[in-house]
């Protein structure tokens, strides 16, 4: 990156940004992502929830972001990770191992997130994210993970990329 990068646009929490002809959006303040890899007795744990972007539910692995509050702001992303996984399935995560930094669409979005696999779950509430999240949670037999995503897929779904690295690491 140059120093030549002019800020188009600047919100809470993404920013447009111009370097020379090319365009691209990049989280504010620092913000990153964590998304989990949860399994539980060979089942997957899933999050679907409405995405404004898309216009419609999407199938995703938990995830949330890092340091996005500002009482927060240098929130270690492991303890990030644990905490969106109770928020939004009701699992509680013993240990994350961190599986590295990851980039979804680097032609436009600078916004990379750690892949953290969550180990000794136990579920503790019935999940759904804080208020206005409305997630519904997904505990989908492995054997049966491909189905589920055609099914979901087929009633209109859209179905996050990540859950392609996940079915490579199984």
């Amino acid at each position: 990156m140059s120093d030549n990068i002019e800020v188009m646009w600047e919100g809470r929490f993404i920013t447009a940004k111009r370097e020379g002809k090319w365009e691209y959006v990049s989280r504010s303040r620092g913000i990153t992502a964590a998304v989990i890899l949860a399994i539980d007795a060979g089942h997957v744990l899933l999050v679907e929830q409405y995405r404004v972007p898309l216009g419609k539910n999407c199938i995703e692995l938990p995830a949330g972001l890092v340091g996005d509050h500002d009482d927060n702001a240098d929130e270690d992303s492991a303890i990030a990770a644990i905490r969106e996984l109770e928020e939004e399935t009701g699992y509680r995560a013993e240990t994350m191992e961190n599986c590295g930094e990851y980039y979804s669409s680097p032609g436009m979005v600078s916004e990379s997130f750690s892949l953290f696999k969550a180990s000794g779950l136990t579920k503790v509430s019935e999940g759904g994210g804080v208020d206005g999240e409305n997630i519904t949670v997904h505990r989908v037999a492995l054997s049966e993970l491909s189905d589920f995503i055609e099914s979901k897929r087929q009633e209109g779904a859209g179905i996050d990329v990540k859950l392609m690295m996940f079915l490579q690491l199984v």
